[in-house]
């Protein structure tokens, strides 16, 4: 149950005895022990219960009311600027996440990072920076954090001091607490973009070129079967978001993911999310049993957020039997280290094998592989994509279609490089064809090459 609101509010009262025993010269902690006062004030001239019951949006009125007229009353020297964002504050301490709201309202915002209640970063444009946002101790962080697990129905203590959870807008959400985070509490939230990217935009950021986002559009209306592969946070839920728009509106589509992220447009999707134990260990929903039942439910697709475990010997068995152009992503520095992980994943379910077995299992179910990589200035790229061509002997075969080349760095430390075509027409081009999928062949020709 959520907490109510005199649960969620605790009194900052180390701010105000603070202020009562003598101004402190720092125009931030002067500014903060007027807010903390202005809020001590409301708690104790409103009924609480009667703010439990009232609706949100005459909530944020009566504490506005409220807030303005203490101001008055106590004749603070503040400017409009200064007033409006105490009340901003206190609206947002008691209504929303407290200091981090204005952040979850700030659209250059993709992750916002919490060390402690004295270091709040957030990472723009691929680049992490420090805030000057600040929770006012301890138990104000802990706050916040019982107030996201709680909306989703977790709970997290001493005994359970790790969670996953997310927002109302989608957002990933993980906390980590004492006895495990030694120095406060630690909370990480992934946003979830409210307005999904698509290729253009892609394009214009310089994910890829013309000629691979055409290559990626065929692949997926072909149904080959996709694998996108990359480091943490180098985009690879976003990139298989957008090509997930390639999907024709008439298929059957049955996404499976930890945490509810991507934005299917068509109107035939089936959306399902893993479910952790409970506080006693029992009422798990593991992603592999999720897909078993998927199998179930007559899907023209399936879209795995991301492969990670025992689950993936029956994606790729589902990859082989009939689910054509089927997606997923995985944790992998690059192509070739992406096959070697679900090698070992096939090992981790139990798959009574030799490795010649596993990997053409695996050369069978799986066509192409994206790579995307963060770059050291935080661009986001396509710095490979590799067909997956049979095997020779015990090694799987694959082949580079395009990638990224790194020249150097600009006098800004921004990368420069370039995409180029190896030059090598895929065997899937044939395949692309006889489903009507009009290419032109030029495009994996070199630049600057005869064709």
């Amino acid at each position: 149950m959520i907490p109510s609101i005199r649960q969620q509010i605790e009194v900052r009262s180390d701010a105000s005895a603070a202020m009562a025993h003598g101004a402190i010269r720092n125009p931030h902690v002067q500014f903060e022990q007027i807010r903390a006062r202005i809020h001590r004030q409301i708690l104790e001239d409103m009924d609480l219960r009667r703010m439990d019951n009232m609706p949100p949006e005459r909530l944020r009125a009566e504490l506005q009311r409220l807030t303005e007229r203490l101001m008055a009353q106590n004749q603070f020297a503040l400017n409009e600027s200064e007033r409006q964002k105490i009340t901003q504050g206190i609206q947002d301490d008691m209504l929303g996440l407290g200091p981090i709201e204005p952040l979850l309202a700030d659209p250059s915002v993709s992750d916002i990072l919490v060390n402690g209640p004295e270091k709040v970063f957030v990472e723009r444009r691929g680049k992490i920076e420090a805030t000057e946002i600040r929770f006012d101790n301890e138990a104000h962080l802990m706050r916040v954090i019982d107030r996201i697990v709680s909306r989703v129905g977790r709970r997290i203590d001493e005994m359970s001091p790790m969670v996953d959870a997310r927002l109302p807008d989608g957002s990933r959400v993980n906390a980590v607490i004492a006895p495990l985070a030694l120095d406060g509490p630690l909370l990480s939230i992934r946003r979830f973009a409210v307005v999904p990217y698509t290729m253009h935009d892609l394009l214009q950021l310089g994910t890829l070129t013309p000629d691979m986002a055409a290559l990626v559009d065929g692949l997926v209306k072909a149904k080959l079967n996709v694998l996108i592969s990359g480091g943490t946070g180098s985009g690879k839920t976003t990139l298989l978001n957008v090509i997930s728009a390639s999907i024709p509106p008439d298929e059957r589509i049955v996404s499976i993911e930890d945490a509810a992220e991507l934005q299917l447009q068509q109107p035939h999707v089936v959306r399902m999310e893993t479910r952790p134990p409970n506080m006693e260990g029992a009422g798990e929903v593991t992603q592999r049993a999720l897909l078993r039942n998927s199998l179930r439910m007559r899907p023209d697709r399936i879209i795995l957020g991301e492969v990670r475990g025992v689950e993936v010997l029956d994606m790729l068995q589902a990859m082989n039997t009939g689910h054509e152009g089927s997606m997923s992503t995985i944790h992998a520095n690059t192509p070739r280290h992406a096959m070697t992980r679900l090698e070992h994943m096939l090992g981790m379910a139990g798959l009574q094998t030799d490795a010649r077995s596993m990997r053409q299992q695996i050369a069978a179910a799986l066509t192409v592989v994206i790579q995307v990589s963060r770059l050291s200035d935080g661009q986001r790229k396509i710095t490979s994509l590799q067909e997956i061509t049979g095997m020779e002997g015990d090694v799987m075969t694959m082949q580079e279609i395009f990638r990224f080349e790194q020249s150097g760095l600009s006098p800004e430390a921004r990368v420069e490089g370039k995409f180029v075509a190896t030059g090598i027409r895929p065997k899937f081009f044939q395949r692309m064809q006889s489903r009507g999928i009009a290419l032109d062949p030029a495009m994996f020709v070199p630049q600057g090459s005869a064709t």
